[in-house]
Protein backbone atom coordinates (compact mmCIF):
# COMPACT_ATOMS: atom_id res chain seq x y z
CA UNK A 1 0.00 0.00 0.00
CA UNK A 2 1.30 3.45 -0.83
CA UNK A 3 0.14 6.96 -1.69
CA UNK A 4 1.54 10.44 -2.13
CA UNK A 5 -0.03 13.66 -0.88
CA UNK A 6 0.81 16.98 0.70
CA UNK A 7 -0.04 17.95 4.23
CA UNK A 8 0.47 19.96 7.40
CA UNK A 9 2.57 18.50 10.18
CA UNK A 10 0.55 18.46 13.41
CA UNK A 11 3.11 16.81 15.68
CA UNK A 12 6.17 14.59 15.77
CA UNK A 13 7.51 12.53 18.66
CA UNK A 14 10.65 10.38 19.01
CA UNK A 15 10.28 6.69 18.22
CA UNK A 16 13.10 4.33 19.08
CA UNK A 17 16.66 5.54 18.81
CA UNK A 18 16.54 7.46 15.55
CA UNK A 19 13.02 7.62 14.17
CA UNK A 20 9.96 9.77 14.82
CA UNK A 21 6.23 9.22 14.58
CA UNK A 22 4.73 12.06 12.56
CA UNK A 23 1.09 13.08 12.62
CA UNK A 24 0.20 14.82 9.36
CA UNK A 25 -3.09 16.34 8.21
CA UNK A 26 -3.21 15.59 4.48
CA UNK A 27 -5.66 16.87 1.92
CA UNK A 28 -6.76 13.56 0.40
CA UNK A 29 -6.04 11.09 3.21
CA UNK A 30 -6.98 13.06 6.30
CA UNK A 31 -5.12 12.92 9.60
CA UNK A 32 -2.51 10.20 9.22
CA UNK A 33 0.32 8.83 11.35
CA UNK A 34 3.49 7.16 10.20
CA UNK A 35 7.11 6.51 11.11
CA UNK A 36 9.78 8.81 9.70
CA UNK A 37 13.09 6.94 9.57
CA UNK A 38 15.88 9.14 10.88
CA UNK A 39 13.30 11.63 12.07
CA UNK A 40 15.48 12.87 14.94
CA UNK A 41 18.54 13.38 12.75
CA UNK A 42 20.05 16.81 12.10
CA UNK A 43 18.84 16.65 8.51
CA UNK A 44 15.21 15.72 9.09
CA UNK A 45 14.37 17.01 12.60
CA UNK A 46 14.29 20.69 11.50
CA UNK A 47 11.74 19.74 8.85
CA UNK A 48 9.41 18.09 11.36
CA UNK A 49 8.18 21.29 12.99
CA UNK A 50 4.45 21.84 13.70
CA UNK A 51 2.74 23.70 10.90
CA UNK A 52 5.29 22.74 8.25
CA UNK A 53 3.92 22.14 4.76
CA UNK A 54 5.22 18.79 3.50
CA UNK A 55 5.20 16.59 0.46
CA UNK A 56 4.64 13.12 1.90
CA UNK A 57 4.79 9.56 0.65
CA UNK A 58 3.30 6.82 2.83
CA UNK A 59 4.04 3.14 2.47
CA UNK A 60 2.88 0.09 4.40
CA UNK A 61 2.60 -3.62 3.75
CA UNK A 62 -1.08 -3.55 4.76
CA UNK A 63 -3.50 -0.64 4.81
CA UNK A 64 -4.19 -0.89 8.56
CA UNK A 65 -0.48 -0.80 9.49
CA UNK A 66 1.15 2.33 10.93
CA UNK A 67 3.35 2.59 7.85
CA UNK A 68 6.29 4.85 7.11
CA UNK A 69 6.49 8.39 5.74
CA UNK A 70 9.05 9.89 3.46
CA UNK A 71 8.81 13.65 3.76
CA UNK A 72 10.08 16.60 1.75
CA UNK A 73 9.65 20.20 2.93
CA UNK A 74 7.48 22.50 0.86
CA UNK A 75 7.16 25.44 3.22
CA UNK A 76 8.24 26.12 6.79
CA UNK A 77 6.11 28.27 9.06
CA UNK A 78 8.63 28.33 11.91
CA UNK A 79 9.66 31.96 11.34
CA UNK A 80 6.05 33.15 11.24
CA UNK A 81 5.19 31.12 14.35
CA UNK A 82 8.07 32.68 16.26
CA UNK A 83 7.18 36.23 15.22
CA UNK A 84 5.14 36.81 18.39
CA UNK A 85 3.20 35.23 21.24
CA UNK A 86 -0.11 35.27 19.38
CA UNK A 87 1.36 33.53 16.33
CA UNK A 88 2.95 30.78 18.41
CA UNK A 89 -0.17 30.28 20.53
CA UNK A 90 -2.28 30.22 17.38
CA UNK A 91 -0.16 27.62 15.63
CA UNK A 92 -0.20 25.38 18.70
CA UNK A 93 -3.98 25.72 19.01
CA UNK A 94 -4.63 24.84 15.36
CA UNK A 95 -2.39 21.77 15.44
CA UNK A 96 -3.80 20.59 18.77
CA UNK A 97 -7.44 21.09 17.74
CA UNK A 98 -6.98 19.34 14.40
CA UNK A 99 -5.31 16.40 16.14
CA UNK A 100 -8.02 16.32 18.82
CA UNK A 101 -11.06 16.67 16.57
CA UNK A 102 -10.37 14.85 13.31
CA UNK A 103 -10.78 11.09 13.04
CA UNK A 104 -7.80 9.22 11.65
CA UNK A 105 -7.63 8.56 7.90
CA UNK A 106 -10.81 10.42 7.03
CA UNK A 107 -10.39 13.06 4.33
CA UNK A 108 -11.61 16.61 4.97
CA UNK A 109 -10.31 18.50 1.93
CA UNK A 110 -12.29 21.70 2.54
CA UNK A 111 -11.05 21.97 6.11
CA UNK A 112 -7.53 21.14 4.96
CA UNK A 113 -7.56 24.05 2.53
CA UNK A 114 -9.03 26.33 5.21
CA UNK A 115 -6.23 25.23 7.55
CA UNK A 116 -3.59 26.09 4.94
CA UNK A 117 -5.07 29.57 4.48
CA UNK A 118 -5.27 30.11 8.25
CA UNK A 119 -1.67 29.09 8.89
CA UNK A 120 -0.48 31.32 6.05
CA UNK A 121 -1.86 34.26 8.07
CA UNK A 122 0.41 33.56 11.05
CA UNK A 123 2.14 36.75 12.13
CA UNK A 124 -0.66 38.99 10.86
CA UNK A 125 -2.06 39.66 14.30
CA UNK A 126 -4.75 42.03 13.05
CA UNK A 127 -6.34 39.32 10.88
CA UNK A 128 -5.51 36.10 12.66
CA UNK A 129 -7.93 35.96 15.63
CA UNK A 130 -11.05 36.33 13.48
CA UNK A 131 -9.64 33.89 10.92
CA UNK A 132 -9.11 31.37 13.71
CA UNK A 133 -12.70 31.82 14.93
CA UNK A 134 -13.99 31.16 11.42
CA UNK A 135 -11.77 28.07 11.24
CA UNK A 136 -13.34 26.70 14.42
CA UNK A 137 -16.78 27.23 12.89
CA UNK A 138 -15.61 25.25 9.86
CA UNK A 139 -14.23 22.55 12.18
CA UNK A 140 -17.64 22.21 13.83
CA UNK A 141 -19.25 22.00 10.40
CA UNK A 142 -16.89 19.21 9.35
CA UNK A 143 -17.61 17.36 12.59
CA UNK A 144 -21.35 17.49 11.87
CA UNK A 145 -22.25 20.16 14.44
CA UNK A 146 -22.35 23.31 12.34
CA UNK A 147 -24.02 26.35 13.87
CA UNK A 148 -27.19 27.69 12.21
CA UNK A 149 -27.09 31.43 12.81
CA UNK A 150 -29.30 32.57 9.94
CA UNK A 151 -32.56 33.15 11.83
CA UNK A 152 -34.12 32.91 15.28
CA UNK A 153 -35.09 29.35 16.15
CA UNK A 154 -38.16 30.63 18.03
CA UNK A 155 -39.58 33.51 15.98
CA UNK A 156 -37.93 33.04 12.58
CA UNK A 157 -36.70 36.63 12.69
CA UNK A 158 -33.33 37.54 11.19
CA UNK A 159 -33.01 40.63 13.36
CA UNK A 160 -31.54 41.14 16.83
CA UNK A 161 -29.87 37.72 16.98
CA UNK A 162 -27.93 37.75 20.26
CA UNK A 163 -27.98 34.18 21.62
CA UNK A 164 -27.24 30.61 20.55
CA UNK A 165 -29.18 27.62 21.83
CA UNK A 166 -26.76 25.23 23.57
CA UNK A 167 -29.03 22.34 22.60
CA UNK A 168 -29.47 22.95 18.88
CA UNK A 169 -26.73 25.41 17.89
CA UNK A 170 -29.33 27.71 16.36
CA UNK A 171 -29.52 31.47 16.79
CA UNK A 172 -32.09 33.03 19.13
CA UNK A 173 -33.21 36.65 19.14
CA UNK A 174 -33.60 38.77 22.28
CA UNK A 175 -37.38 38.57 21.91
CA UNK A 176 -37.33 34.82 21.26
CA UNK A 177 -35.14 34.15 24.30
CA UNK A 178 -37.60 35.55 26.80
CA UNK A 179 -37.10 34.11 30.27
CA UNK A 180 -34.59 31.56 28.91
CA UNK A 181 -31.94 34.17 28.10
CA UNK A 182 -29.74 33.24 31.07
CA UNK A 183 -29.52 29.64 29.82
CA UNK A 184 -28.38 30.54 26.32
CA UNK A 185 -24.91 31.13 24.90
CA UNK A 186 -23.79 34.56 23.66
CA UNK A 187 -23.85 35.32 19.95
CA UNK A 188 -21.36 38.18 19.40
CA UNK A 189 -21.58 40.04 16.07
CA UNK A 190 -18.27 38.57 14.89
CA UNK A 191 -19.87 35.10 14.80
CA UNK A 192 -22.33 36.56 12.30
CA UNK A 193 -19.57 38.16 10.25
CA UNK A 194 -20.53 41.62 11.46
CA UNK A 195 -18.68 44.48 13.14
CA UNK A 196 -14.99 45.12 13.77
CA UNK A 197 -14.40 41.94 15.82
CA UNK A 198 -12.19 43.18 18.69
CA UNK A 199 -10.25 40.58 20.65
CA UNK A 200 -12.65 40.65 23.59
CA UNK A 201 -15.57 39.84 21.31
CA UNK A 202 -13.66 37.06 19.57
CA UNK A 203 -12.73 35.55 22.95
CA UNK A 204 -16.43 35.61 23.88
CA UNK A 205 -17.33 33.94 20.58
CA UNK A 206 -14.69 31.26 21.18
CA UNK A 207 -16.47 30.51 24.43
CA UNK A 208 -19.54 29.65 22.35
CA UNK A 209 -17.73 27.55 19.75
CA UNK A 210 -15.78 25.93 22.57
CA UNK A 211 -19.02 24.83 24.21
CA UNK A 212 -20.02 22.85 21.13
CA UNK A 213 -16.53 21.49 20.59
CA UNK A 214 -16.51 20.21 24.18
CA UNK A 215 -20.08 18.91 24.34
CA UNK A 216 -20.38 17.43 20.87
CA UNK A 217 -16.97 16.83 19.29
CA UNK A 218 -15.15 15.82 22.50
CA UNK A 219 -17.86 13.32 23.42
CA UNK A 220 -16.64 11.19 20.52
CA UNK A 221 -13.19 11.13 22.10
CA UNK A 222 -14.03 9.83 25.56
CA UNK A 223 -15.18 13.20 26.89
CA UNK A 224 -11.61 14.45 27.06
CA UNK A 225 -11.17 18.17 27.80
CA UNK A 226 -10.24 20.41 24.91
CA UNK A 227 -6.48 20.77 24.40
CA UNK A 228 -4.73 23.20 26.76
CA UNK A 229 -3.22 24.95 23.72
CA UNK A 230 -6.67 26.26 22.83
CA UNK A 231 -7.23 27.58 26.35
CA UNK A 232 -3.89 29.39 26.19
CA UNK A 233 -4.90 31.09 22.94
CA UNK A 234 -8.23 32.26 24.40
CA UNK A 235 -6.46 33.50 27.53
CA UNK A 236 -3.98 35.46 25.42
CA UNK A 237 -6.78 37.07 23.42
CA UNK A 238 -8.54 37.99 26.66
CA UNK A 239 -5.38 39.63 28.04
CA UNK A 240 -4.81 41.57 24.81
CA UNK A 241 -8.12 43.43 25.20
Amino acid sequence: MDWRDHGILLSARPHGESSAIAEIFTESHGRHLGVVRGGVSRRIAPVLQPGAQLDVEWRARLEDHLGAFQVEPLRSRAAAALSGRLALAGLNAVCAMASFSLPEREAHPALYRASERLLDLLGQDDLWPLAYLNWEKALLEEAGFGLDLTACAVTGSREDLVFVSPRTGRAVSAVGAGDWASRLLPLPPCLLGQGEAPDAEIALALGTTGYFLQHHVATGHGDRPLPPARARLVELLTRRT
